[in-house]
């Protein structure tokens, strides 16, 4: 037997001690399920599945139980990975090196819902956290697209979504605080706060282990959730900014030319053979946005209220247009993530770079960013691409591949200390690191 295989049984009995036996399997379906996520959307790193597989899989029921499993497999030597619900889409939830995943999805308490904030262990999806917001009057600052994502894999591996016009990617405030478990044997739970706790944001969980998280609330507004359309994609794109640039910032405007759209779930809202807008802003607003739309040549389709409205039009931005693309086409989709002004003033440069491409796109404050979707040649073509891109003014992030791209030197500053024995999800953190970086994307 192997030393790696006697650590491993070694870490095994040692957790089934101390979580039992319901918490810790070993069985084969279960450890390939813990040992693959969102990246089959990405033809480049699907042609190089699998990646990894867990030798052991925990079951933690709450913050205390994943730190004494990241505890206990520090002290035996073991690599770990953490994983909420494992809906990221580049690998960086994927065991390279083994060893074990921790799957928090049980760990799903709220805590507290205060007066501007609220704290939740790891597991909570962030959809019950807006929820419990909105019961308190309060929303959340964002949440990802992926609604069901858990509050430690949206922070850990996330960046932002509906919310982020007004507020920014996930590493500008939105955390309040942050308990965290070091790779370093202990099990004591680490409370960081303000720029302490952005040390944690963002890097896969690489520097250490997100438990709990406390972050931002704002007073609940009035949303309301408004389809329109237009004849083309270019009326679309003549209004996306403008909307976006309201004062009251909207929480999300999302667009899509008529080839995209025609692929999205069935809904009156979005007409056959006509560019979709979706945007989710202050009830105060619709009669400014409704002339906006008009005077750009579109028409208002639905306005809708509630919570589920808010969710339904998240789920239809950043990558799920993508995706939805993806499956109604007979051939390979790959897709980047792209910013700047060209994406709204020459779409036709930008969709020219890959034949048969198209755009989705979203507001910021500061510009458009979007995801530019193609047929796939090679990857050799997706870099030749990226290049063309850089070239008229357009800002890429790579999402075809899984190395920590954040705050790269921090983070591995960060992890010589807290990770010193390099167990925290082996092979996503490269010192060394020379891709794009996520920054070029959210301002």
């Amino acid at each position: 037997m192997s030393d790696t295989a006697t650590r491993v049984l070694s870490l095994e009995d040692e957790l089934l001690d101390l979580l039992g036996p319901a918490a810790v399997s070993t069985e084969p379906r279960v450890r390939e399920r813990a040992s693959v996520d969102g990246s089959p959307m990405s033809p480049i790193i699907a042609a190089k599945l699998p990646l990894g597989l867990a030798d052991l899989v925990v079951f933690a029921a709450d913050a205390e139980q994943i730190a004494t499993a990241v505890a206990a497999a520090s002290r035996h030597g073991v690599p770990v990975t953490v994983r909420g619900k494992g809906t990221g889409n580049y690998g960086q939830g994927i065991p390279m090196s083994g060893g074990l995943v921790i799957d928090t999805t049980r760990a799903k308490a709220i805590v507290e819902v205060g007066d501007g904030y609220i704290t939740a262990e790891a597991g909570t999806p962030m959809v019950l956290l807006e929820q419990a917001a909105w019961a308190a009057g309060q929303a959340l600052w964002m949440y990802p697209s992926t609604a069901q994502s858990t509050i430690g894999g949206f922070l850990s591996g996330g960046s932002g979504g509906t919310g982020s016009i007004e507020h920014g990617s996930n590493d500008r405030g939105f955390v309040a605080a942050l308990d965290v478990v070091h790779a370093d044997g202990s099990p004591e739970i680490i409370h960081v706060e303000g720029d302490e706790a952005q040390k944690y944001v963002h890097n896969y969980g690489t520097a250490g282990v997100i438990v709990r998280a406390t972050v931002r609330l704002e007073p609940l507004r009035e949303w309301r959730g408004l389809w329109a359309s237009f004849p083309d994609f270019a009326g679309t794109l003549s209004v996306v900014q403008t909307i976006g640039n309201l004062d009251p910032s909207p929480r999300l405007v999302s667009g899509d030319g008529p080839e995209i759209s025609a692929s999205l779930p069935a809904d009156e809202a979005i007409p056959a053979g006509r560019s979709s807008l979706r945007v989710i802003l202050d009830a105060a607003q619709i009669e400014t946005v409704t002339a906006i739309i008009e005077g750009a040549g579109g028409r208002v389709e639905a306005v809708r209220e509630g919570p589920q409205a808010s969710i339904r039009l998240s789920m239809l931005s950043y990558n799920h247009p993508i995706e939805w693309f993806q499956k109604s086409q007979p051939h390979e989709v790959f897709h980047l993530e792209v910013a700047g002004a060209p994406l709204a003033d020459d779409v036709a440069a930008v969709e020219a770079v890959f034949p048969g491409a198209h755009l989705h796109i979203e507001s910021t404050k500061a510009f458009p960013i979007g995801m530019l979707a193609a047929p796939y040649v090679s990857e050799e073509d997706v870099y030749r691409g990226i290049a063309a891109l850089n070239a008229i003014g357009v800002g890429v992030h790579n999402p075809h591949q899984w190395n920590v791209d954040f705050n790269v030197e921090q983070t591995a500053e960060t992890a010589r200390v807290t990770d010193p024995n390099g167990l925290l999800n082996p092979g996503k953190l490269d010192p060394d690191y020379a891709g794009a970086r996520k920054g070029a994307i959210i301002s």
